[in-house]
């Protein structure tokens, strides 16, 4: 390996000082490191690009910070295959599974090329406004249709390949990953899903009908969902992290990605194993 990438967390001096001491350790293997632009002249020793083009640039990309800031990465991958070692900073981490305790250890072992990957499906979202397309996202946890503070339930007239689904009458609609089972559709009351099976999880936010319930598909299905709300505030949400505003008659289309993501696997903790820590089963 001779060249990986960091994007951190920038607001966070715990990843600022990390980030001067893996340029450290990666310089003395004689390593190259890639930040981007607008924080490589903070950091001696390291080389800058623009930022959309990292994943192009390196072997592997370390994230430090929380599932936030590697939610931001996956919207930059684009087709490229690189692995991304997600280093956990605090808070709850579904993604972010390696700790600062172990970080060196599974450094050595990746630089040996002794690790292994999750692979996690990804979600194409276009918007069709008119018959054309006003917009196209990735995602790897969630799409989020949701209605604003003050709107009223919103219908959502949803099918699955074609074949109508129902009408959802609700305060929103989540489609999500596996990955993403564990985030917002979680506590909406959606399933969780071993996170390496190709599935798609529907489910309804709050929804007038009470036998509304989650439902799970073939990730090989086209969900189209069409707002047929007039005058309400309604938003379309990817990831948490990126929101398109909808209008009357707009029509959500979802099928898996055609990318999948690759993120490195800590040899220390279980997929079960950070499903009881975080959720915190067997506590009193």
């Amino acid at each position: 390996m001779k060249r990986v990438g960091i994007l951190l967390k920038g607001n966070k001096p715990e990843a600022i000082e990390i980030t001067r001491e893996l340029i450290r350790w990666f310089g003395e293997r004689h390593i190259d490191v890639y930040l981007e632009d607008e924080v490589a002249g903070q950091f001696e020793g390291s080389a800058g690009c623009p930022k959309e083009a990292l994943p192009s640039r390196v072997e592997v990309i370390l994230v430090l910070g929380g599932d936030g800031t590697l939610l931001s990465v996956v919207r930059l991958m684009g087709e490229n295959q690189v692995p991304i070692l997600g280093v956990n900073l605090g808070g709850l981490g579904f993604l972010t599974e390696i700790t600062l305790d172990n970080l060196y250890k599974v450094l050595e072992g990746l630089i040996q090329g002794d690790y292994k990957c999750h692979r996690r499906m990804t979600l194409h979202i276009r918007v069709l406004r008119k018959g054309e397309m006003a917009a196209d996202f990735t995602v790897l946890n969630d799409v989020v249709i949701n209605k604003g503070a003050l709107a009223r339930i919103i219908d959502l007239e949803t099918t699955i390949n074609n074949e109508y689904l129902t009408t959802f009458k609700a305060d929103g609609l989540i489609i999500s990953t596996p990955t993403g089972s564990t985030a917002y559709s979680l506590s909406a009351g959606g399933p969780i899903v071993y996170p390496s099976l190709e599935t798609i999880v529907i489910t309804p936010i709050c929804p007038h009908t009470l036998t509304n319930r989650p439902i799970i598909i073939p990730d090989d299905a086209v969900i189209k969902s069409t707002l047929n709300s007039k005058d309400e505030e309604v938003m379309l949400t990817l990831d948490g992290q990126v929101g398109f505003s909808l209008q009357f008659g707009d029509t959500v289309e979802v099928q898996k990605g055609g990318n999948t993501i690759l993120l490195i696997e800590s040899p220390y903790k279980s997929y079960f194993e950070v499903l009881r820590t975080k959720l915190r089963w067997g506590e009193r």
